[in-house]
C-alpha cells in the first residue's frame, strides 16, 4: 500500500501559525502586544521633599536675627544661621544656594522678641516671596517672660503654630518647612551663670523667668527654673507633633534642644544668645536635617 503524504498536514500547520502571528498572539498569551524594544521606563514620582531647594525664607525670633552675635544688644542678620552671609557661619542658605544664590534668593523675616503668636504675620510676609523652603525657630520668648505665670499657655502655642502652617500651606501648597526645636534654656543658664558680665546683662531683662536671680539655688528658684524648662519641653512636643502632620515639614528631632552649647557657642555680651560659633552649629543642624534622605 502506498504511504500517505504528510504534506497537507505541514501546510495546515504553517497556515495556523501564520494566522496566530497575524492575530498578535505571543508567548505571554492573550491579546497583550509584544514588548517594544524602544519602550521608555515610567518616570519616577517627584519626591515630597526636595533636598536642594532653590530659595529660603526664615521666620522666628532673635536667634534667627543673630542678636548679640556681633555687637552688644543688636541684631546681626549677617551672622544668622538661616540666611546670613558670614563665612564663619556658613548659613543654611549659603550651604544650599551658594553665596551668590543666598544673596538673591534668601530672606529673613524673623523679629527679635517675637513669640509664636507673631508667627502667622511673619509667614504672611514670607509667602510673598514664594520660597521653596521656610525655616522656623520660635518659642524661646514664649517661655522667657517676666514670670513663669506669664508664659504662653501650651494650647495657645499649638493653635498659633497650626494656624501658621495652615496659612503657609494655603498660599504655597508645595513649600517645605524646617522646624527647629526650642533650645534648652536651663542649660544656657547653667553655662552663662559662670560669667559675671553675663549675669549683669541678664539683669537688663533677658529671659527673667529663667535667668533672674541667676545665683539663687533655693527651692523657690529651682522650682521656677524647672517650671520654665517643663514648658520648653511641652513647646517642643507641640512643634514635633504639628510638623509630623504635614508631609512637607521636617522637625529637627530635638537636635537644637539637645545640643550642648558651651561658652564658645554663647554670645560674649549676654551669655544666652548664640555667638557666631553657635550660629554655625545651628546652621550645621539645619543643613543636616534638610538634606537628609529621610527625616
Amino acid at each position: 500500500m502506498r504511504k500517505r503524504s504528510h504534506r497537507p498536514r505541514v501546510v495546515l500547520a504553517l497556515a495556523v501559525a501564520a494566522a496566530l502571528g497575524a492575530a498578535g498572539c505571543d508567548a505571554v498569551g492573550g491579546d497583550s502586544p509584544a514588548p517594544s524594544a524602544t519602550a521608555k521606563p515610567s518616570p519616577k514620582p517627584t519626591p515630597l521633599w526636595d533636598r536642594s531647594p532653590s530659595s529660603v525664607a526664615a521666620v522666628g525670633d532673635s536667634i534667627t536675627r543673630g542678636f548679640d552675635a556681633c555687637e552688644v544688644l543688636s541684631d546681626c542678620p549677617q551672622a544668622s544661621w538661616a540666611t546670613g552671609a558670614s563665612p564663619e557661619v556658613d548659613s543654611l542658605a549659603v550651604r544650599l544656594l551658594g553665596r551668590a544664590g543666598a544673596a538673591e534668593r534668601s530672606w529673613n523675616y524673623a523679629v527679635t522678641g517675637a513669640r509664636m503668636a507673631d508667627l502667622p504675620g511673619q509667614i504672611a510676609q514670607a509667602v510673598r516671596r514664594k520660597p521653596q523652603l521656610v525655616t522656623v525657630m520660635v518659642g524661646a520668648n514664649d517661655a522667657c517672660r517676666a514670670t513663669p505665670a506669664a508664659m504662653t499657655p501650651v494650647p495657645e502655642f499649638r493653635a498659633d503654630f497650626e494656624d501658621s502652617l495652615r496659612s503657609l500651606r494655603k498660599a504655597l501648597p508645595k513649600a517645605q518647612v524646617f522646624v527647629a526645636s526650642v533650645p534648652n534654656l536651663k542649660r544656657l543658664w547653667s553655662e552663662g551663670r559662670t560669667s559675671p558680665m553675663g549675669k549683669q546683662i541678664w539683669q537688663l531683662g533677658i529671659c527673667p523667668s529663667m535667668l533672674g536671680d541667676a545665683d539663687a539655688l533655693d527651692s523657690a528658684a529651682n522650682l521656677r527654673r524647672s517650671t520654665v524648662q517643663k514648658r520648653v519641653e511641652d513647646y517642643n512636643k507641640v512643634l514635633k507633633e504639628v510638623c509630623a502632620k504635614d508631609e512637607r515639614c521636617r522637625h529637627d528631632g530635638g537636635a537644637v534642644y539637645d545640643y550642648r552649647f558651651g561658652t564658645a557657642q554663647l554670645s560674649r555680651w549676654d551669655y544666652f544668645h548664640p555667638s557666631v560659633n553657635g550660629q554655625a552649629r545651628l546652621a550645621e543642624i539645619a543643613y543636616r536635617t534638610v538634606t537628609a534622605e529621610r527625616p
